[in-house]
């Protein structure tokens, strides 16, 4: 069961000054104190930018890795008919490619080429909202070593995880019915006279510098699978060429016969071949890309996981770095001055504008980032060491997926004239179901179920920390490929295998929170789960199980390395008796003879507990 703490675990904690006091410092020690305080918060800056970094080469080693993966997956329209199954494509090509605005950015081009309209579009892009949250999930497990804080951190993430399924378990539906979000947008569209315009570059100008030196990669490889071209299939994702141009030549094409000419100083004859000439326009390679893969022979793959290996090698030990650091900076009256501006509300009765303006800075920072993963990433170490409360992270978070759609709509508006509607109406689909899910779940207090949910999984991972694995393993894999299964196999099977496992699960919670709050509407037998086996309704039993397969592969481990030591030891045992022996003989040679009885003995003995083994 989940130990019950005897004070509120979610109540922030003091991070205590161990140091001298300010006031107790001399002339010296003062200007010390300063340049410390100086060069740790460069140390940060530096720390923070290589975070940044490490998680856009992570992209391009997921896509890499599984980009012409998501291509095909992209690729099955009869398919992407089925609502469920697009969603659950757009969160599984998400986590693919660990990044919504690549896969949105697909979505976009295939609407753009009438491969797929938008209102079948509609539910990827919802599917892409749930795959982006799972990095700042994968970042809080870097902070399981302490309990406390990977109860807030694993909590400040999954809030983020929480409100996405909440919203799509509401909003999908709802589009499925009465095609709320398609018809909204429509008008939209066809209410103002939006001209084409540029994606800005904010901190792609920085970041870009580092990321671009190392790996660029040809994201229209992706769309081109998707979109069906069969040459893209072909294509290395690495970029070679990074600066070409159109060149028009004249090309001679052999035509059936003299009636095919269309302008006779272009057409002779050869013999029984007619030829033509024609403008033809064909691309010209004139600079090479500057990146460490540029003149590689490896394959994609192996570019993709060596990447894989050294962006999450670093990111890691970014985020350990960044955290230990925070934890020395944030300490005593810097940390409660930090703390105050960040979780106090405005005084009554303006409170409740607090929320709404944490919403605005999420949605300003991460359009300045430009990822709302980073932003995400970042916030959630703070939430560990206590700084930002998971109240404060909520709203973050919400301002961070509207941010990442303004992105997405600044990139739309820079289509072709005769796409940019359809282009721009799929951003306005996602900038409005987030709109939506933040007026379901945060205006009223009690709506805020997410906040409610992610401390109670928070609370349960702090126990039994292996859960959280299973959390992410369940919700972002196991889940989505099940839901992506039973829709291959018809609209029966799933409905036939789905609708009893959700009536199930409602029926599981309503009597849950039954129990919680009114015991008394429940018949005797249902107000406690104890009529069941012991491991239907508890995790102790799975905990001991997982601790006792932990514990017996740690202890294979550990015997393979006592197994190793213990006979070096016996080798060295066994110089050291010989040297005694032939030392025991020359003192006295009836002692030796006995010593050697005594030895053989010792040896038959340990051939024969060998033996048993």
């Amino acid at each position: 069961m989940v130990e019950q703490d005897s004070e509120d675990p979610w109540d922030l904690p003091e991070l205590k000054d161990a140091g001298v006091p300010w006031s107790a410092l001399d002339t010296k020690g003062k200007v010390l104190k300063v340049l410390v305080s100086v060069m740790k918060f460069i140390i940060l800056l530096g720390l923070l930018y290589m975070f940044i970094c490490s998680l856009d080469i992570l992209s391009s080693a997921f896509q890499l890795v599984g980009g012409k993966s998501a291509g095909d997956i992209f690729q099955e329209n009869s398919v992407l008919s089925n609502p469920l199954a697009g969603l659950v494509i757009g969160v599984l090509v998400t986590l693919l490619v660990q990044s919504s605005s690549t896969s949105s950015s697909i979505v976009v081009s295939m609407v753009s080429s009438g491969i797929l309209t938008v209102k079948v579009a509609v539910p990827i892009i919802m599917g892409t909202n749930i795959g982006t949250s799972v990095t700042n999930t994968l970042v809080a497990m870097t902070q399981a070593a302490d309990r406390s804080t990977f109860r807030r951190a694993f909590a400040g993430a999954t809030v983020h995880d929480f409100f996405n399924w909440l919203s799509v378990l509401v909003l999908l539906p709802l589009e499925v019915a009465s095609g709320y979000l398609y018809r909204v947008t429509e008008l939209i569209i066809e209410s103002f006279q939006i001209e084409s315009g540029e994606a800005p570059d904010l901190l792609n100008v920085i970041t870009d510098v580092l990321t671009e030196a190392i790996i660029q990669l040809d994201e229209s490889v992706i769309g081109g699978i998707a979109s069906g071209d069969s040459d893209s299939r072909n294509k290395s994702m690495i970029k070679i060429w990074c600066q070409t141009a159109n060149e028009t030549i004249l090309q001679n094409f052999t035509v059936p016969g003299v009636v095919n000419c269309t302008f006779p100083t272009l057409c002779w004859v050869e013999g029984n071949y007619t030829v033509i000439v024609k403008n033809v326009s064909v691309m010209s390679n004139i600079k090479k890309c500057n990146h460490l893969f540029v003149n590689t022979t490896l394959p994609d793959l192996a570019v993709g996981l060596i990447l894989l290996a050294l962006s999450l090698l670093v990111l890691c030990s970014c985020l350990i770095c960044i955290v230990k650091l925070l934890n020395s900076m944030l300490k005593g009256q810097v940390a409660s001055v930090i703390k105050k501006i960040l979780n106090t509300d405005f005084p009554f009765p303006f409170g409740w504008v607090t929320g709404y303006i944490a919403i605005v800075v999420g949605a300003g920072m991460t359009f300045i980032v430009q990822s709302s993963s980073v932003f995400t990433s970042a916030i959630t170490p703070l939430v560990g060491i206590g700084v930002i409360s998971i109240e404060r992270a909520y709203p973050l978070s919400l301002g961070s997926n509207i941010g990442t759609t303004t992105t997405a709509i600044l990139a739309a508006m820079a289509s072709p004239g005769d796409r940019l509607a359809n282009a721009l109406q799929i951003a306005l689909v996602h900038f409005l179901f987030n709109i939506s899910g933040i007026i379901l779940w945060y205006p009223i207090p009690f709506t805020r179920i997410p906040i409610r949910m992610a401390k109670s999984l928070g609370n349960i991972t702090a126990s039994y920390r292996w859960f959280a694995a299973v959390y992410i393993i369940l919700c972002f894999f196991v889940l989505p490929l099940l839901v992506f299964s039973l829709s291959l196999a018809g609209w029966q099977v799933l409905v036939g295998v789905g609708v009893p496992l959700v009536v199930m699960l409602i029926v599981v919670v309503v009597i849950n929170v039954l129990q919680k709050r009114k015991p008394g509407f429940l018949p005797a037998g249902l107000r406690s789960w104890d009529f069941l086996p012991l491991w239907a309704h508890s995790l102790d039993p799975w905990d001991k199980v997982v601790v006792a397969f932990t514990a017996k592969c740690c202890c294979c481990c550990k015997c393979c390395q006592d197994s190793n030591d213990d006979q070096g030891h016996e080798v060295q045992e066994s110089v050291e008796q010989s040297t005694e022996i032939h030392k025991a003989a020359y003192d006295n040679p009836a002692m030796a003879v006995e010593k050697e009885v005594e030895d053989e003995i010792k040896i038959e003995l340990d051939i024969i507990k060998a033996a048993k083994l």
